[in-house]
């Protein structure tokens, strides 16, 4: 792909101030960095362009909790006119354990994903993202299933008992932590995570054929701001346990350069979710095979969940389209 214009989503710190400076370093022409206020993410274009000694950095203010702010955001890189050729959709959240909703009635750490939908979508309606375009969403380890103290929710089951087995109904519930959902913070974390990969398979159906997307996790960075709000548990027993065994964490920069990594993957792994192998935390990534992040119905309700949700959405998949 040519190191043309990226995008990175949650660059004023952790991954995405890390990821920013590897793609700078890596000799791309221009990396947009986006952050909630204007005045913050000038502030740190410039901390960027100070310390690789290279004025490449675009800030671009948006809020992913604001449909009105990722409007703007849209609105302002329409303006400029000039294709992205990497999309990283960064930004997230590690909740707390308080339950809390955005102004649009989302969960925490579910509302980066509606956020990072409605700008892709956009992207994509006004033809800014470059015929052989990456996108990638931060995904994370608890999605598969066997991280200790991250369980997942029975998305069956769950529209089973709740909703008339309307798994779409189902995953809106737990988009918006709606009757029926138990808050647990760690499973909202692990729950948001599922989601999102099965979100980016059935994104990668609808997507031209050149272009790809992928769910990455960056693996175990303890060292960064996602964890500010995390629970009690969480800060105090599992992050100080894996800080002191040997290969269980890695620094911000090494867990961005995996984002940048599966920049370069194919469109035949196009939809697939990519992280530590079973068990781990750190390591190389790989494209995970656990059954249930496979399963093209959730995938599909994943999908129409978040369209409903956040009030946009893309063309249905054309029946020769990728399948993940």
């Amino acid at each position: 792909m040519e190191h043309s214009i990226a995008l990175v989503t949650g660059s004023t710190s952790g991954l995405g101030y890390a990821a920013a400076l590897v793609l700078a370093r890596e000799g791309w022409r221009e990396v947009i960095v986006t952050g909630r206020s204007l005045a913050g993410i000038k502030e740190t274009a410039a901390q960027l362009a100070a310390e690789v000694k290279r004025d490449i950095f675009t800030p671009l203010e948006l809020d992913l909790d604001k449909p009105s702010s990722v409007q703007s955001a849209l609105a302002e890189l329409v303006k400029r006119g000039r294709p992205i050729d990497f999309l990283l959709l960064n930004a997230g959240l590690v909740p707390g354990n308080e339950r809390v909703l955005t102004t649009a009635g989302v969960e925490a750490s579910q509302a980066p994903l509606i956020g990072h939908h409605q700008l892709t979508v956009g992207l994509l309606r006004a033809n800014l993202l470059s015929p052989n375009a990456r996108i990638i969403i931060s995904g994370a380890e608890p999605a598969r299933g066997d991280v200790p103290m991250f369980s997942l929710t029975d998305v069956a089951t769950f529209a089973a008992k709740h909703h008339q087995g309307d798994r779409t109904a189902a995953v809106k519930a737990l988009l918006r932590s709606g009757p029926n959902v138990k808050y647990e913070a760690n499973r909202a974390y692990a729950d948001a995570k599922l989601i999102i990969a099965w979100w980016v398979a059935a994104l990668a159906r609808r997507l031209p054929p050149n272009m790809a997307a992928y769910a990455v996790s960056p693996g175990s960075a303890p060292d960064t701001k996602a964890s500010r709000n995390a629970s009690l548990a969480l800060k105090w027993v599992f992050i100080p346990l894996v800080k002191i065994i040997p290969g269980m964490t890695q620094t911000p920069e090494i867990a961005a350069r995996r984002y940048i990594q599966a920049s370069e993957f194919g469109t035949d792994v196009s939809g697939q979710f990519f992280a530590s192998a079973p068990k781990k935390l750190t390591g190389p990534i790989e494209a995970m095979r656990h059954p249930h992040l496979h399963d093209r119905v959730n995938q599909e309700a994943a999908w129409q969940a978040v369209v409903e949700v956040s009030g946009v959405d893309l063309s249905p998949p054309a029946p020769s389209s990728v399948v993940s």
